[in-house]
């Protein structure tokens, strides 16, 4: 079944990302085969995958810093391998740590950024000022790079990769790491970049954080994409929502399950909870008649709510296993090669 969900694409100046068929291979593992990917100008779009599916492999192929060994790409309708240097203008790549020196400070790091990227030196000085309040780090400015935490680190990573405000931002599991309050203030700031006008593309193993983040979700596995659309429309694909009753009193389970079946014409289920009803939901408006004809035979429910299917069971459902599963195997792959 192909769970991808067509949709018209724009002209090719709307592209910030276009990659077809993408290959990349080490010795005899297929590391990324045939990895296809339109990512539309100021967006989010979300990589979403386990360690070793092939995604930063990916990343680094549009990003020029691993040649393809099939497939093209291209930038903003500049190729990748012919045109690398004007590709490499209108990027910025995060990933790795961000520092020139352990022992000097987080504003003489992005000063020196700043000045290798040819900007003077007030200019520099006022950048490297501006990037640390927006990121949170203005009291830790003075601080050595080598007394930073994890997440102060990203943060830093962030900002250096945006001193020349690129239009194009690959993000490679940005988060990965980091504590609930530092990841959310990430993506408060990954938002604003997109609201300011650049476009992202983000690799992640979170499936919450593809859900929040991005316009767009590619679902890859084993260097292939498996499926490609919103959340929703991804969610859509493999069923859909589902209802969750809990009757009062134990003695009305039996009517209630008639009840739901009668009113929503589907097979409700029984589950191992005590007088608790499931059944599948394709139209959530049927929701109020069921209500009333529930109030109307007497029965008093305890707990009501309809759920979409989340991430994990899309991806369930299309690789056979979940995120989570593949999270621990493998992470030596060829996706961890640096170049």
């Amino acid at each position: 079944m192909d769970y991808r969900v067509n949709s018209k694409q724009p002209n090719n100046g709307d592209w910030a990302v276009e990659a077809e068929g993408l290959v990349k291979i080490f010795g005899d593992n297929r590391a990324v085969d045939g990895v296809d990917m339109h990512v539309k100008a100021g967006t989010i779009y979300g990589v979403l995958g386990p360690n070793g599916a092939g995604k930063t492999t990916t990343i680094r192929m549009l990003a020029t810093l691993l040649r393809a060994d099939a497939g093209s790409a291209r930038i903003f309708g500049h190729d990748v391998v012919k045109e690398s240097q004007i590709v490499r203008q209108l990027i910025g790549v995060t990933g790795q740590y961000a520092s020139v020196d352990e022992s000097l400070s987080a504003t003489e790091n992005l000063i020196i950024f700043s000045r290798l990227l040819g900007l003077g030196r007030a200019e520099s000085k006022k950048k490297a000022a501006e990037l640390l309040e927006e990121f949170g780090l203005t009291e830790a400015a003075k601080r050595p790079l080598k007394n930073f935490s994890g997440g102060m680190r990203r943060r830093l990573d962030l900002a250096a990769s945006l001193i020349a405000q690129p239009p194009l931002i690959f993000l490679d599991e940005p988060t990965t790491g980091l504590d609930p309050r530092t990841r959310s203030q990430m993506w408060d700031t990954i938002r604003r970049l997109v609201n300011t006008g650049s476009t992202v593309l983000l690799t992640t193993q979170y499936l919450e954080e593809a859900d929040q983040l991005a316009d767009r979700i590619a679902v890859i596995d084993r260097g292939r994409v498996v499926a490609e659309g919103t959340g929703d429309e991804l969610k859509q694909s493999v069923g859909t929502s589902s209802l969750h009753l809990r009757v009062e009193n134990q003695s009305d389970i039996e009517n209630a399950r008639q009840t739901v079946e009668q009113v929503l014409k589907v097979q409700a289920t029984l589950t191992s909870e005590a007088a608790k009803i499931t059944a599948p939901m394709a139209n959530a408006d049927l929701i109020t008649d069921l209500l009333i004809a529930l109030r109307e035979k007497g029965i008093t429910l305890s707990e009501v709510s309809v759920q979409k299917p989340t991430l994990d069971e899309v991806f369930l459902t299309i690789t056979g296993h979940g995120v989570e599963d593949e999270k621990t195997k493998d992470t030596n792959r060829a996706e961890a090669v640096t170049v």
